[in-house]
Order: structure tokens, then sequence, then C-alpha cells
């Protein structure tokens, strides 16, 4: 049964925004797995919006995009290994697929479009599920999840950032080079940042931890400190 609004707004979220490389992916997972909360990856939706409109041969066009995010069809578990994510589409495994730089990049130009947006607004927050939803995106504390009872925004250097994506591909074996993704990275940046609808930005009331010189436990940590006490398992 589908609850409704009124008892969904009762269920806690956390928003983890931020841009590419700022490590909110990883940090998302890692908080809903030590809250035993629900996790969304709203980046992974978009990717396989894009996906999808690239296999079907679907223009990347507002309206024609329409039909095919009103009715994504996918199937996402939730991990407890390396891999947080699995994403099915018609029965076929899709994941390894989403994160490419391409896929990056159309995901970002199907986000600049209001009405997709608005199409996936119902879906995502879907996820918001008891005992409680920890929410990793660009827009999540500003737009999707407003009424948030944390927010965090994470940002890093773009070289640190840059850095880490490389890393990231290299061990994945992929042949790039750290200029490549630099630019790619602030290509994306510029997107996100400049789109007229919902653009990456600080939510308000947000906590703004800059990553650049942290580690993962160390971000981890300071945001559990930010949370009430009833909800931290240790």
């Amino acid at each position: 049964m589908l609850l409704t609004t009124e008892k969904k707004s009762i269920i806690p979220v956390i928003t983890l925004d931020g841009p590419s490389g700022s490590g909110k992916g990883t940090i998302s997972y890692l908080l809903a797995q030590d809250l035993a909360w629900h996790f969304l990856d709203s980046g992974a939706i978009y990717r396989a919006a894009a996906w999808i409109a690239l296999s079907t041969q679907t223009p990347f066009e507002e309206e024609k995009l329409l039909p095919l995010v009103a009715d994504l069809d996918l199937n996402i578990s939730v991990q407890t290994s390396d891999q947080p994510l699995r994403i099915f589409w018609q029965q076929q495994e899709i994941t390894d697929s989403l994160r490419t730089e391409e896929i990056g990049q159309l995901a970002s130009q199907l986000g600049a479009y209001p009405k997709v947006r608005q199409a996936l607004l119902a879906y995502q927050r879907s996820f918001r599920r008891a005992p409680g939803l920890v929410a990793d995106g660009r827009d999540m504390g500003s737009v999707v999840f407003p009424d948030a009872e944390l927010k965090i925004f994470l940002e890093a250097s773009l070289e640190e950032r840059a850095k880490r994506r490389y890393l990231q591909l290299k061990a994945k074996g992929k042949h790039v080079s750290l200029n490549a993704v630099r630019a790619e990275l602030e290509q994306r940046d510029r997107q996100d940042r400049q789109r007229p609808v919902a653009p990456l930005i600080a939510p308000k009331g947000a906590i703004t931890i800059d990553t650049t010189y942290l580690s993962i436990q160390e971000v981890l940590q300071l945001i559990k400190s930010k949370l009430p006490q009833a909800q931290t398992k240790k």
C-alpha cells in the first residue's frame, strides 16, 4: 500500500548534494548502511533514463523523453558490497553501462528539461520509506526533499575531484587522461550549475563540508555528529 503524502513526510530524510567527485555517492551509501535506512542514488536514475533513451534511439527532446521517464520500469537493488547498486531494465543489468562519461553528460542534458525533472519527482520520492532515507544527488535538499531533517552539501576542489574520478576510471581499466577527466567535470559543473531548473546549489539550511582534504571516514563521522542522538547506532 502506498503511503499518503502526509505519512511519508513523517519518515526522516537526510540529503547529500554536491558536484561529481565530491564523495557524496560513497558517503551516502555508507551512511544509509550504518543507519539501516533506505538509499536513493538519484544520479543513477537520470543515468538510467539517459541510457534507455540512447539504447532505444529516443531523441533527446523534452516532449519525446516524457513517455520514457514516466515509465522507467527499473529494478534497483541495494547491495552490501563494493558495488552499492545493481540496476536492471527489462531483465537486463545495465549497472556498468551507466558509469561512462558519455552517459553522465547525457544525464545532465536530460536533467536540464523542466518537464523531465518534474516527471521524475514522484518516482524519487517513492524511495521515502520507513525507517528513513538517505538521498544522494544534486537537488535532493532543494527540490526533491525540501523538508529533509538534515541537509548536507559536499564540495571539493576541481583538481581533487578530477583526480578521484581519474583513479576510479583507471581502476576499472579505462584509458583516460587526467586532463580529459578534468575538462569533462568542468563542463558537467557548468551544465549543472547553470541550468534554469533545479540548478546545483547548496540547499537552504544545508551544512556545507569541503571534502578536499578529508577521508571518506572523516566526512562520514562529521555527518554522523550532526545527527540527532536517537538516530545513531553507535
